[in-house]
């Protein structure tokens, strides 16, 4: 008897359990579809007033406008970053974060539309308005059901993603991850290659570092008619490049990606004057911590090495970046799994690895973390340009699924 009795209770509890899910995403998507038109109208406010990293005052104020016009509490963090903290049931059970990012990038619009960036030569063309849109509808259902969720779920807005040392550095130093602290952290990305209505999630590795290298190659400049009376910093830079693009090949393992990429080469300025020297610059990118550092001190000893070699010197700086993002299995697991539950099995699937960067990685560093897509194409639309061009736009559809995700995750996600 007593094992029948355990038998249906467990049963009831799942029974229970199913029954919640269900009842929490019709009433999250019928806020999502309710609010949906409001939603769009905030991403054309955001994406026709786009500002550069470290200087979102008037997007960080728009946020915090919002957060108390939706009755969420909130303080500002690094400057221009702003943090909203929703309670529900229970609030000390759970501590989730969802995070958006709010910078734009330094490039001229090119889309015709009403709500075309006002502040030329600045666009949001890597989706950080529908990221910060995105949170904030959240942050609305979150608060209008507050009543029937379990615990707290933390509100990161984050300034400069896109440029060095990353807003995410900044907010952690100043506390985001305090008072409460976090038990996992999310965050979405918009992802061009993937079709408005599907969402796709990845375990382990699944952005790498990004670190800028800047050299200049020294020689003895001269006329270009004597190469013997000069040391010609052009001809030592091209041996550089050749021997950097051997770096990875030949030290890292081959199923450990790694890019490394020079970008500019400056040097003289007529056909008849060999140049003092050659700036450099360029990217070193890996999915490996240990792999990363260890390669830093490979580029250093093979520049100066070799730029020695052939009378010349070097000076090589190299700006740590963002680290790579890792994220937590079993939270991703469990995210994959019960965004399947929201929108279908079938529109959810795994992300391919990328050698971009993100800076959420920081978080990723100190709280179990899952960085996901959202899906934001429209080939039938058109709508097909990728991030960080001038033509760079979204199915506007892909707001109230991306609502409507961060706003159940926030509610049902386990670590």
């Amino acid at each position: 008897m007593n094992r029948v009795f355990c038998t249906l209770s467990i049963a009831f509890c799942l029974l229970s359990i199913v029954l919640y899910f269900c009842q929490m995403i019709d009433k999250i998507k019928a806020l999502a579809k309710k609010y949906a038109a409001e939603f769009i109208d905030i991403r054309h406010y955001l994406h026709a007033h786009p500002e550069l990293s470290y200087q979102e005052f008037e997007t960080s104020r728009f946020v915090q406008n919002k957060l108390y016009a939706f009755g969420i509490p909130f303080e500002v963090k690094a400057v221009t970053g702003v943090v909203g903290l929703i309670k529900g049931r229970n609030p000390g059970k759970r501590i989730i974060a969802l995070r958006a990012d709010m910078d734009a990038l330094p490039i001229k619009e090119e889309n015709d539309v009403a709500y075309r960036s006002t502040n030329e030569g600045v666009m949001h063309a890597c989706g950080h308005d529908v990221h910060t849109t995105c949170l904030l509808g959240a942050a609305k259902i979150l608060r209008e059901l507050k009543d029937e969720w379990e615990g707290t779920v933390k509100l990161i807005f984050q300034p400069g993603e896109e440029k060095n040392p990353g807003g995410a550095s900044l907010m952690i130093k100043d506390g985001v991850l305090n008072d409460p602290a976090p038990q996992a952290i999310l965050a979405l990305h918009v992802n061009t290659i993937l079709e408005t209505g599907q969402l796709s999630f990845r375990s382990g590795k699944v952005m790498a570092s990004a670190d800028e290298l800047y050299f200049t190659v020294k020689g003895k400049g001269g006329h270009a008619a004597s190469p013997q009376l000069i040391i010609d910093p052009i001809l030592i830079s091209c041996h550089l490049i050749t021997a950097l693009q051997q770096l990875i090949s030949r030290n890292n393992n081959p199923f450990n990606p790694s890019v490394l990429s020079i970008t500019s080469i400056h040097g003289g300025n007529t056909t008849n004057v060999i140049p003092n020297e050659v700036k450099l610059m360029g990217t070193f990118r890996a999915m490996d911590e240990e792999w990363r550092f260890k390669a830093h001190d490979i580029i250093r000893k093979l520049s100066i090495d070799l730029v020695h070699s052939m009378g010349g010197e070097v000076d090589l700086h190299i700006d740590v970046g963002y680290p790579c993002v890792m994220n937590n299995e079993a939270l991703t697991t469990d995210a994959m799994k019960k965004a399947s539950a929201y929108l279908g099995k079938e529109n959810v699937s795994e992300t391919e690895l990328r050698m971009g960067a993100e800076d959420f990685g920081y978080y990723a560093q100190q709280v179990p973390a899952c960085f996901y897509r959202l899906g934001t194409m429209n080939k039938a639309r058109g709508i097909t340009s990728g991030v960080h061009t001038p033509t760079f736009n979204i199915d506007e559809n892909a707001i109230e699924i991306g609502v409507g995700m961060m706003a159940w995750l926030g509610t049902v996600v386990e670590i």
